[in-house]
């Protein structure tokens, strides 16, 4: 019925730093919200909330911020990450949430703000996920979901609530937490004043909803067997339902909770995917993702033996390296623009791959990939992930997937529909598929394997070069 978006900035303050201003996010919401019930004629029945995982907003006991947010790709935590598996413990950190200790998490940054800024951590009253602020600032409620608390490393995951033996080993008041609802239920109605600014019916019913990737499966459909989604944004993501709560032993695959009550799901990350394009669009000042599908396409698959590794900004599945970087390995004279692009997009294909490569190894192998976000609206892009990845890849219907599954998310919860499944069953799902290629397919095979071991016969020089940046006098 309409749709509306607006931008807001991020600060890098020190190399491997990632931070945002909350009121930021929340002057941003309050256009849109606004804009959208306009285009609704003002017909709305409830509001779902969707949003960045992992980030950690500081607030006073007057609900103020105390500082700027630490958001999700924010690598500065490494020393707080160790402290945490000393405390807690490498296998039981895994047991209860499911996921080892890492720098894009909350819980580390609950730490280092101990540790680094001790007059901001006296201050602090509560810790809310970057949705929650919103939902904060349209109901007055301190709540938040169980897929997205699940990120924090600081859920119990089997009781979906929080994990009183973590929260004691690390010393962080309960207290501090929001309470956890599932992603259907009502978590908050609007503020009679926000009501009557945005446009909102009185009381308007928020829905407690979901992590991005988790609500982007609900958009996506993602709520059975044999299917999984990508989403291409700043970082990719892979998504795979799962019945059962299923671990990975080596922790580089995560487990959390899915927006859908009593379910799962695992999930892959590669920080650097979209991200990864717009940096190379920038580089080379091209103005339109249109154009660098055009310069890609004029190279052969593998580009003559070129390839790049999208580490940009560290990486987390499969390495869990917030010290790893990006490379291009492979270069001759012979290569231009058009190979460069497109090793580009190939390594951020490569990149995923390797998250559906594990998830395989646990059991989750899925035969159909649904892919969103805005990487999805390049043709040339799913295509080629078709070919990389040896399965069907499916467009789906919306874009802007987290948002969509919000918004099927607030429709539970208001008794629009009886249940999520009742809610994805109405998703018109497909509007493009890609099949691999079988030539393509066999290509990728090899530059793949080549792709794996480049990691590894690089670290210590990515390492290297990490800390020589980070020396002042460098």
């Amino acid at each position: 019925m309409a749709a509306a978006s607006a931008s807001y900035p991020l600060d890098a303050p020190r190399p491997g730093w990632s931070e945002q201003r909350p009121q930021d996010w929340w002057a941003a919401s309050r256009e849109v919200i606004a804009g959208v019930v306009r285009g609704a004629g003002g017909e709305v029945a409830g509001i779902g909330l969707a949003g960045q995982m992992h980030g950690a907003v500081f607030l006073d006991d007057r609900k103020r911020v105390i500082r700027p947010a630490l958001l999700w790709n924010d690598q500065r935590t490494s020393a707080q990450c160790q402290a945490i598996t000393e405390r807690v413990g490498a296998s039981r950190l895994l047991a209860l949430a499911g996921n080892p200790a890492l720098t894009g998490f909350q819980a580390p940054k609950i730490l280092w703000l101990r540790d680094e800024e001790p007059e901001s951590y006296a201050r602090v009253a509560a810790v809310l996920l970057p949705k929650d602020y919103v939902r904060l600032e349209l109901t007055g409620e301190l709540l938040t979901d169980a897929s997205d608390a699940s990120g924090t490393l600081l859920l119990d995951l089997e009781q979906r609530t929080w994990s009183r033996e973590i929260l004691d080993a690390l010393e962080i008041p309960s207290a501090w937490l929001p309470s956890v609802l599932e992603g259907p239920e009502v978590a908050g109605m609007t503020r009679p004043e926000i009501s009557r600014e945005l446009g909102l019916p009185p009381g308007t019913p928020v829905a407690a909803g979901g992590g991005d990737n988790a609500a982007a499966a609900d958009g996506n459909g993602i709520i059975s067997a044999g299917l999984a989604s990508i989403s291409i944004g700043t970082s990719g993501a892979v998504f795979a339902h799962s019945d059962r709560l299923t671990r990975d032993p080596s922790g580089r695959i995560h487990a959390f909770c899915h927006a859908v009550p009593e379910r799962y799901h695992l999930m892959g990350v590669t920080l650097a995917a979209g991200g990864a394009l717009r940096w190379w669009r920038d580089v080379i000042e091209r103005g339109s993702y249109e154009a660098l599908d055009e310069l890609a396409a004029g190279a052969r698959p593998g580009a003559e033996g070129l390839l790049f590794l999208p580490y940009l900004t560290g990486e987390r599945t499969p390495h869990l390296d917030p010290h790893a970087r990006g490379a291009f390995v492979g270069l001759t004279s012979r290569h231009g623009l058009g190979h460069l692009t497109r090793a580009v997009m190939e390594g951020v294909a490569f990149s995923l791959r390797d998250s559906i490569e594990l998830m395989a190894g646990l059991g989750l192998d899925p035969t159909e990939v649904r892919i969103t976000g805005g990487g999805s609206r390049s043709a040339f892009w799913c295509q080629l992930f078709a070919d990389v990845l040896g399965k069907r890849v499916v467009r789906a219907a919306v874009d802007e997937g987290p948002a969509y599954g919000a918004a099927l998310l607030a429709g539970v919860a208001v008794g629009a529909f009886d249940s999520v499944d009742q809610a994805c069953g109405a998703i018109a799902v497909p509007t493009a598929a890609f099949e691999p290629r079988a030539a393509e397919r066999r290509r990728y095979e090899s530059y793949y394997e080549s792709y794996r071991k480049l990691y590894s016969a690089t670290r210590a020089a990515m390492h290297e070069l990490s800390d020589l940046a980070g020396r002042p006098d460098t």
